[in-house]
Formats: structure tokens, C-alpha cells, sequence
């Protein structure tokens, strides 16, 4: 979506108070330039990793990312390279924004970072396990400093400095707040949290739910059903989520009922607008050929596979994998979610 020129293109410098190292934001899909943006605005330094090397020359040369994020300018202070040493050099730490599916492929070839945060709403499913991102990425690089950002953050409008709110997790409380002073600015309030688990659920699943939401609408359902969808969306996430070793609480902040809404509302989202879309006849192969990632996708088949090997009880997720993998007709799939069992609320 092309950003219009009534866009302000930074945020009022703020004096830094902490180190002046660089950000490294490994990724330049719409997500890690707008988040490259938020920091460089105040005068940081970032340096924006793109994986073609034709891309992070068309951004320097234009001083904007033409392909996923136009209209919004680069400061001085943001550098767009391809050169993974140099985009890692001296880093306070690194921000991973590349799509789930690339995420291990991607950290396997690059240098090591001292530190990582995980921007990514996603999850793997593999040899019987299923992996938060922020779980790859220790995996992989053997790096134990990872935290997690998330919450109702739409790339286009972090970019124009609306006002949105985040929340960062950590094990180490230290790293969660040194994240939170490099992100923090007028247009974007950062909270912390310790519950590391629960935030990186919470964003990663209600993706699903925003699918399914996307298809309520692109079947002309109507409002009630929509809100309803939601919330027994929510309360999935929760009891996934609880079983998972995450607190209840965090379902209900940020990162959880705050992204739901954004995701299952906005015209902005992508999970949403591709629930609109499948359930007019878009094809699977055809989303995911698409340059922006629509996450639920992968994320679905991911708990689909969780869901075969525990037997745990996703019915929305369920069904939402039916119609996106199986082919199934959402109208016959509302019909046995509306058929099921009467029990208390």
C-alpha cells in the first residue's frame, strides 16, 4: 500500500541516553523497515539487512523501500545493505524479521549477533515439536539472549508514526528493557514482560483467528458472527496457550486480545484480507507466491500437526486448516463449529 505524501516522514529526534551502538534489522519486508524507521527517527543508528542485494541498492539509491513500503523516507541514520558482517557490526542486537519459513535458513548462513529479537509472528512444527520463534533462533545460533516484541502493530501505520503500543518479552529482564528504551519514542509506547511464552503465542496464533475472521467476511456473515468468531478465538489461544506454560494474563494485554483486534479488523492486515480472499477462490499456491507472507498460513499447518500428535482440541484452527489445505467449504465448516456440543460458556 503506497503511503501519501501527507505522511510525516520521522519522528522528532530524541536525545539517546543509552549506547549509540547500532541496530542491526536483519529483513526489509514492510515489518523491519518500519521498524527500522521507528528507531532511526530518533536518531540511531540501523542497519537494514536485505537478502538481494539489488534490493538494498534500489533502497539507498531512493532513500525508501519502493518494494514493500513506498512514501515512507529514510533518515540519515538508516542503512540499507546487504552485507550481513557489516549489518551485524558492533550491533547492540540484532532485530530477525524474516518470514518464519526462511527464519532457520536465513540465521544458519549469517554471522552471530550478541543479542536477538524476534519480530516474527510464527511457529514450526518439527520431529513432534512445536517451536516459538524465539526458540529457533537459540537453536540455531546458540545465542541465549532472545527476546520478543509483539502486539497490534500494522506495518503501514508504524511507519506514518500513529500511535501503537507494543510489548517486549524476555528471560532476562535487563535485555527487555534495553529493548525497550531503543524502541520507545512519542508514537510508540513500549511495555515489558517476563512472560515470554504467551506473547510470542499470542501474536503468532491469532493469526489463525484472523484468517477465519477475514473468511466471516468474505462470506458476507454479518457483525454477530464475526464478534463471536473472535472471541472463541480468543479463548482457544488462552487454553493453547495456558497449556503451553504461558500466563493468562498476557492473552488479555498486548500481544494478545490488543493484536486480535487489529489483525481480525483491519483492512491492513494480511491474515485477514487473505481469509477474505480464499474464501472468494484465491488459491493456496497463489498466496504464497505472494512477496508479503501471510504467517497464518504456515502457522495453521504448523498447529495442525501439533493438533494430530497431542490430540489437543483447536476447532477453529481446525477448521480454518480444513478449508485452507483440505479444500473444505467454510459454510459446511461454520456449520459443524455451530453444531458442536452445547456446554457452558
Amino acid at each position: 500500500m503506497s503511503l501519501t505524501s501527507t505522511i510525516a516522514q520521522t519522528e522528532p529526534l530524541i536525545a539517546d541516553k543509552g549506547s549509540r551502538r547500532p541496530i542491526a534489522v536483519l529483513g526489509a519486508g514492510s515489518w523491519g523497515t518500519a521498524l527500522a524507521l521507528l528507531v532511526a527517527s530518533k536518531g540511531l543508528p540501523v542497519h537494514l539487512w536485505a537478502r538481494r542485494p539489488e534490493h538494498a541498492e534500489a533502497m539507498r539509491a531512493e532513500r525508501q523501500n519502493l518494494e514493500y513500503l513506498p512514501g515512507a523516507r529514510f533518515p540519515e541514520s538508516l542503512y540499507p545493505t546487504a552485507d550481513a558482517e557489516e549489518a551485524l557490526h558492533q550491533a547492540q542486537f540484532a532485530v530477525v524479521a524474516v518470514p518464519s519459513k526462511a527464519l532457520r535458513e536465513t540465521l544458519a548462513r549469517l554471522p552471530k549477533a550478541s543479542a536477538y529479537l524476534s519480530v516474527i509472528k510464527g511457529l514450526h512444527f518439527t520431529d513432534h515439536h512445536l517451536q516459538r520463534m524465539s526458540q529457533v533462533v537459540e537453536e540455531v545460533t546458540g545465542v541465549t539472549q532472545v527476546a520478543a516484541l509483539s502486539g497490534p502493530n500494522l506495518a503501514e501505520e508504524i511507519a506514518r508514526f500513529l500511535p501503537a503500543t507494543a510489548v517486549v518479552a524476555a528471560k532476562d529482564p535487563d535485555f527487555a528493557q534495553q529493548v525497550q528504551q531503543v524502541f520507545s519514542g512519542p508514537s510508540f509506547r513500549v511495555y515489558t514482560s517476563s512472560d515470554l511464552i504467551g506473547v510470542e503465542l499470542g501474536g503468532a496464533l491469532k493469526n489463525v483467528i484472523a484468517l477465519a475472521a477475514g473468511m466471516v467476511d468474505g462470506l458476507k456473515l454479518g457483525d454477530n458472527a464475526k464478534a463471536a468468531l473472535i472471541t472463541r478465538g480468543l479463548r482457544e489461544i488462552i487454553k493453547f496457550g495456558v497449556a503451553q506454560g504461558a500466563k493468562e494474563s498476557t492473552f488479555m494485554g498486548l500481544s494478545g486480545l490488543g493484536d486480535l483486534i487489529a489483525t481480525a479488523s483491519s483492512p491492513l492486515s494480511r491474515n485477514r484480507s487473505a481469509g477474505e480472499r480464499i474464501v472468494r477462490g484465491e488459491t493456496l499456491a497463489h498466496l504464497e507466491a505472494q512477496k508479503s507472507v501471510v504467517e497464518g498460513i504456515y502457522t495453521v499447518r504448523a498447529l495442525h500437526a501439533w493438533d494430530q500428535a497431542t490430540g489437543a482440541d483447536l476447532p477453529i484452527t481446525e477448521a480454518v486448516y480444513r478449508v485452507i489445505y483440505l479444500k473444505s467449504d467454510p459454510l459446511e465448516e461454520l456449520s459443524r463449529l455451530m453444531g458442536r456440543e452445547a456446554k457452558p460458556e
